[in-house]
């Protein structure tokens, strides 16, 4: 997909609108899904958040308590523009930092976090297995990865109601309330043309992950991944 060789500036265009479209097309579920996927998360000193964003994903590890400090990274100077405002209102700007970079080049050490973490980005990296084999490379021996990512529904009624949602509805709204005519059909597609479940999980333990586990939510419109180094 083009659109990924410059991810960067397309989630810049839509930056200051994304968090209220992302709340109004989800109908505020995304909240739901972060908090859920936290939780089974195991306690850590330092973990490093790939895709960032607006930093709704660290605000949680950190708001749960199930992490002491949060290193992100995006390739989005603007997103994170934003989570930057949301972090130091909240007095943790120093628990919560930001890089600008790639997730399929970070500039970590080798086994630097105690988890990493990727709130709907994996789908967005423009080589996955490189992404991932990234994850493993920066997260310490016996360090958990958690990725929260969008799916598609298995129940026939459900998959063709998400179907005429994503096809009709949410580009349309995501075009009218961020005016950027391409964003949302973009996100529509990235979600329709990437892999879920066992096949995600496969590719996981490909990159050197193990007990690589899946769990759909809300009829399968997202799923949380869990691995181990």
């Amino acid at each position: 997909m083009d659109e990924k060789k410059n991810i960067g500036s397309l989630f810049d265009r839509i930056a200051r609108s994304y968090d209220h479209i992302n709340h109004l097309l989800s109908l505020h579920t995304d909240r739901l899904w972060r908090h859920r996927a936290v939780s089974r998360l195991s306690a850590a000193d330092s973990v490093l958040d790939v895709a960032i964003g607006t930093g709704d994903l660290a605000i949680e590890l950190v708001r749960s308590r199930k992490a002491q400090k949060v290193q992100g990274i995006d390739l989005s100077e603007q997103m994170m523009a934003v989570a930057a405002q949301k972090v130091a209102a909240r007095g943790w700007s120093d628990r919560i930092r930001f890089d600008l970079g790639s997730a399929l080049d970070m500039p970590y050490a080798d086994n630097s976090f105690d988890a990493v973490t990727c709130g709907f980005g994996v789908r967005n990296f423009s080589d996955l297995d490189k992404g991932l084999k990234e994850m493993f490379r920066v997260l310490r021996k016996d360090g958990e990865v958690l990725i929260l990512e969008f799916s598609y529904p298995e129940q026939r009624i459900v998959r063709r109601l998400y179907d005429f949602y994503f096809s009709r509805m949410m580009p349309f709204i995501g075009k009218t309330v961020s005016r950027d005519k391409t964003a949302y059909s973009y996100f529509r597609n990235s979600v329709k043309g990437f892999i879920w479940g066992e096949t995600l999980c496969d590719r996981l333990r490909q990159a050197g992950f193990k007990n690589v586990t899946f769990t759909p939510m809300t009829f399968g419109i997202c799923t949380m991944y869990k691995g181990v180094k």
